[in-house]
This record gives structure tokens, sequence and C-alpha cells, in this order.
């Protein structure tokens, strides 16, 4: 991946270390965060303590939406406007080198700055939490019951744009130190492979419901989300 395929659009996700590895392209971004299941998002509160919280989220278009309990103190912090740095990693492979200090893994991965916005339209909400759902399963949100107005309001949705926003992405063999290439050590890499388990029905599942399509055949990823 290279700089050059787009510019940085902000200096503060242009990457300093490993530029080769990076890219602003949204294609690429879009996918990563298209096909992740749990993002991390992080705060600096007005205390100074640094919160990471680990959540679901969906991309519509220029938007990336989080959402978690209202009674959390790091959602409402994140709602009202204070900077906000969301982070995605998929692991494809671990890269075992010659060289201890070249070990490392194959990843994709995003990171996202901003402006955490709290939504409180109701229709807009509705649509992050559809998009939440339909980010897990397509097809889920209209299988299952809608939220109430009580579980709206127990909820709360973050919106951050993807202004600032960069990929960066290893892949490939291991890089030896050209004298390491004669020592005697195994080197490689580990493919990893997210794998999902056959569906196992809640206990108190009514008899004669069958698993639907899109839990009974689950995979990664989703279809993309315009």
């Amino acid at each position: 991946m290279a700089e050059t395929q787009a510019p940085p659009p902000s200096d503060r996700v242009r990457l300093r270390r490993y530029r080769n590895r990076g890219s602003y392209e949204r294609e690429q971004i879009d996918a990563i965060l298209d096909e992740a299941l749990v993002a991390h998002l992080g705060i600096v509160d007005a205390d100074g303590q640094p919160f990471v919280l680990p959540t679901m989220h969906a991309r519509l278009g220029d938007i990336v939406y989080c959402h978690g309990s209202a009674a959390g103190r790091t959602l409402k912090v994140l709602g009202s406007g204070a900077g906000v740095c969301l982070t995605v990693t998929l692991l494809d492979g671990i890269v075992f080198a010659r060289a201890v200090a070249n070990h490392g893994g194959n990843y994709r991965s995003v990171v996202i700055l901003g402006e955490g916005r709290l939504v409180t339209d109701r229709d807009e909400k509705l649509r992050a939490l559809e998009a939440v759902v339909e980010h897990i399963t397509p097809g889920r949100w209209l299988e299952a019951r809608r939220p109430t107005e009580n579980e709206l309001r127990e909820t709360s949705v973050v919106a951050l744009g993807l202004e600032e926003a960069s990929a960066k992405i290893r892949s490939g063999p291991p890089g030896d130190d050209d004298a390491d290439y004669a020592l005697d050590v195994w080197a490689g890499v580990v493919p990893v492979h997210e794998a999902f388990g056959a569906p196992q029905g809640c206990p108190r599942l009514a008899s004669g419901i069958a698993v639907p399509p899109g839990v009974a055949d689950y995979s990664r990823p989703p279809r993309p989300r315009t």
C-alpha cells in the first residue's frame, strides 16, 4: 500500500513508520470496517482519564455508528463532542521470522479520528441500530422484534465521520536482515482464519423454529454498505 495512492486527510492520521503499508483510500478503509465485527472506541475525558470501549459498529456511507448503554459514562462523554479515536483490526497471519525482532503479524487495520456526535434523532437512531444488526447478520433486522421506545431510551448511539481515517496493512512473508537468511531457523507465516461453529439454539426456543439461512451459513464479511 503506497502513501502516494491518496494524500492523508490530515497530519494526525499520516503514517510515520512503515509508510508503504499505509492507505488513505476509502475503498480500503470501508472494506476493513465492513468486515470487522469489533471496534475499540477511545477517549480522554474531562478529568484526563483515558477510556477504551470495545463495541460493535456499522458503517453507513461516510459515518460509523457505535452503540452502548445510555447509562455508561464513556458514551456520554463521546457524545458530547469529545475527541474520539476508533480502531479496528483484522489479524490475517502470525509472522515467524529468523530474528526475534522481526516477528509480527499480517493484518488490516483502520484508525479514525474525529468528534463523537450523540445521535438524538429517533429515525437516525433506528437506522443506526438497524445498520449494526445488519452488519452482524444481513436480514436479521426483519426477523427479530424491533426496539421498544424504552429500549431506544436505554441505548446510546454515537456517530463518527470518516473525514480523518487511515488504513495500515501488512501481508506477505517475514522480512529478515540479509545476514539472517542463512540461519538454521524456520521462518514463515501461519495464516489466521475466523471460523464460526454450528448455531446452538436457545434452551427456550419453541419447537419447529428453523435456523434462518443467514445464521445457519454464517460467514464474514457481510455485504458492502454504501
